[in-house]
């Protein structure tokens, strides 16, 4: 399977290992700026081309009271502002429809969360900005059952489309990840990425917020790369326990470039 996407001046294509990396949330402009700063010199140095994620609104979270980000306007001029000063392909999560449009005018590509990749309007509503949309597996979704949400977006006259894999609901407060799911994806043709700090989540598992296991993320992101994985998506923060969002499940920074050389290193023996 050959792709190619083209993201401002970046190029990510087939036979390159890409990485989507950056925090659950924008905590502030000068954080999240710094932020990208740091991984972009660790991914200049293990030489990976990378996309900055970070989001203007976590609109799923467990609690009423958990922070959920800056909000649409503010956030959107931050990542902006690291698109531009920085140089860097950026992403974020949209929720609703009427989001894409002013989203798209800042971003490089859009992202669709787990729970609302079966939401018909709002995958029309991004694939008709023309961007790439990537597009997270719901954990009650069967692999196969992506092909039709794939076809949502390609209905627009938009080809470019990716697929993430980010676990599987197993019982309560439990994920599993089923690495069958990607090479089952990549049937569709689209791009497939395996989101590992997600798939490491136990989902309200902490009083109202989500717990989890990051000493499996070396693990889970080695068998996704070995299992066929074209990308792979995963959070990072220099103090994952003092987080706004999705902490107990970060990468902290200082373990992103011995992870990156590993992954570089085993996609390309694979």
């Amino acid at each position: 399977m050959k792709f190619k996407l083209e993201l401002d001046k970046l190029e990510i294509k087939s036979g390159e290992l890409f990485f989507i990396l950056g925090p659950c949330v924008i905590e502030s402009e000068a954080f999240t700026l710094d932020l990208a700063q740091q991984i972009k010199s660790i991914a200049a140095e293990v030489g990976v081309p990378f996309i900055f994620k970070a989001s203007f609104d976590k609109a799923n979270r467990s609690s009423i009271h958990s922070p959920r980000g800056p909000g649409l306007e503010e956030g959107l001029r931050i990542l902006q502002r690291i698109k531009h000063e920085l140089d860097l392909p950026v992403i974020t999560d949209i929720h609703e429809a009427h989001q894409a449009r002013a989203v798209a005018e800042v971003v490089s590509m859009l992202q669709i969360p787990a729970f609302l990749s079966r939401q018909t309007d709002l995958l029309l509503a991004a694939g008709n900005t023309g961007l790439p949309v990537n597009v997270k597996k719901a954990q009650f979704m069967a692999p196969e059952d992506m092909e039709l949400v794939k076809k949502k977006i390609e209905s627009t006259g938009n080809h470019h489309v990716l697929l993430t894999e980010r676990g599987t609901f197993f019982g309560y407060r439990n994920l599993v990840v089923d690495f069958r799911n990607i090479p089952i994806m990549k049937r569709s043709g689209a791009p497939v990425i395996m989101d590992v700090t997600h798939s490491v989540q136990k989902p309200s598992a902490a009083g109202g917020v989500s717990d989890g296991e990051p000493e499996f993320i070396p693990i889970i992101a080695s068998a996704g790369v070995v299992a066929g994985a074209d990308g792979v998506f995963m959070e990072v923060h220099p103090d994952p326990p003092n987080a706004l969002s999705d902490g107990s499940n970060a990468l902290h920074i200082k373990k992103l470039k011995p992870l990156l050389i590993r992954l570089k290193t085993l996609y390309n023996i694979s």
